[in-house]
Order: C-alpha cells, then sequence, then structure tokens
C-alpha cells in the first residue's frame, strides 16, 4: 500500500531493540509476553503472502470482522471492524516492517488498546508460514476481563480464522495484487536515498 508521509510519534512501552547485522539499524524484538499466537501455512512464496498482506485495503474481501481500512499517514491506518450493524473504528501505527519477515504494530486508541506483529517464514515445500502474535493491553476494568483465559481463546479464535480466510483469499489469487516494499523502524519509513537539503534560493520548474 502507498504510504504518504513519516509519522512522527515516539514510540513508549515498545519491546526491545537490537541493532541488525546488516547495518539496517534498529529492529524490535518479537514480543515475549502475549495473549495470542496462531501460525498458518499458505501455498505462496513468502514474497507473494508478504506483498498481499501489506494491501491493507483488501483486508475487507477476506476478512469476517474488518469492514473498512482507511490510510492516514505512512506508518498509521484507520480500522473499522464489526458485526451486523456494530461497527468499532481505530487507528494503528506500523513500528517495524521489515519486506519478506516482519511487521509490527500498536493500536493508538485508549481503551483498550494492543500490540501485534506477523512474521513470514519459508517451508520446505516452498510456501509461506504465517504467525501472529498480539498482546492486549486494556484499561481499567477491561484489563481482569482481558487476562481471563476466555477472553484470551476468544481472541485467539478469532485471529485464527482471520488467517485462514487470508490463506484462501491469496491461494485463490495466486499471486499478489500489490506490494508496499519500504522499511519502517520505530514509526518511520527509511528512506534508500535521504533527500538533499533544500535551498533557500528559488527554482524555476523544469521537465
Amino acid at each position: 500500500m502507498a504510504h504518504e508521509s513519516d509519522a512522527r510519534q515516539a514510540v513508549p512501552n515498545a519491546p526491545g531493540m537490537r541493532t541488525d547485522r546488516g547495518g539496517g539499524g534498529t529492529r524490535r524484538r518479537p514480543l515475549r509476553e502475549r495473549h495470542v499466537e496462531e501460525t498458518v501455512e499458505v501455498a505462496v512464496p513468502v514474497r507473494t503472502a508478504y506483498n498481499q498482506w501489506t494491501q491493507f485495503k483488501t483486508f475487507p474481501r477476506f476478512s469476517t470482522v474488518v469492514r473498512r481500512v482507511e490510510q492516514i499517514r505512512p506508518t498509521v491506518t484507520a480500522w473499522t471492524i464489526g458485526y451486523g450493524p456494530l461497527r468499532r473504528r481505530f487507528a494503528v501505527e506500523i513500528l517495524e516492517q521489515d519486506p519478506d519477515a516482519y511487521l509490527a504494530w500498536r493500536g493508538l486508541e485508549q481503551n483498550p488498546s494492543h500490540q501485534g506483529e506477523v512474521e513470514f517464514r519459508p517451508v520446505e515445500s516452498g510456501g509461506t508460514a504465517i504467525t501472529v502474535r498480539m498482546l492486549l493491553e486494556p484499561q481499567g476494568a477491561a484489563r481482569i476481563l482481558t487476562r481471563s483465559s476466555g477472553a484470551a481463546r476468544l481472541t485467539a479464535r478469532l485471529v485464527r480464522g482471520e488467517l485462514v480466510n487470508f490463506r484462501q483469499f491469496i491461494e485463490g489469487l495466486g499471486q499478489e495484487g500489490g506490494a508496499w516494499r519500504g522499511t519502517i523502524r520505530n514509526g518511520r519509513v527509511q528512506h534508500d536515498h535521504p533527500e538533499p537539503p533544500r535551498s533557500r534560493v528559488a527554482q524555476w520548474p523544469v521537465g
């Protein structure tokens, strides 16, 4: 999905960071504490699965709960979810993104809030193992409900159902319908070639 400008908000309470040996800067560690972890294998290569996953606006085409996804900033999207007439809209910020490997996000709403990540790994069959992990962080009385095993099981069942729906969707397509191949670190899009400083002298348009 196209991203339009850099997010400016710092990331509080993020999991620990590590330095990539390949020179890519810092990268989040996987969630050490989680309420949900679900994995499915899809019969398409990692690149295809990852590319389609980045097309967030297509999620309503296969999801049973996602009704609409809007791009707010390059790293921030607004999701509308619900069943029947019930709707809820909330913003999500992408914190880290590595093409063909990893994507981490956090909810920006106050109550409840959550963190999540999705990993893409090749398997021997030539397909892809997709793992989603989520940590729910509600405030106030909702915290007690979230910590119950029933709430965790319900969330896990929902996440697994959405992963199965995604598998059927991408395997039915056979190829991705688009891609966003950028890298994000700590909520900021990383540019391969830094923009040169802008001159204070007015310039005539060219081209």
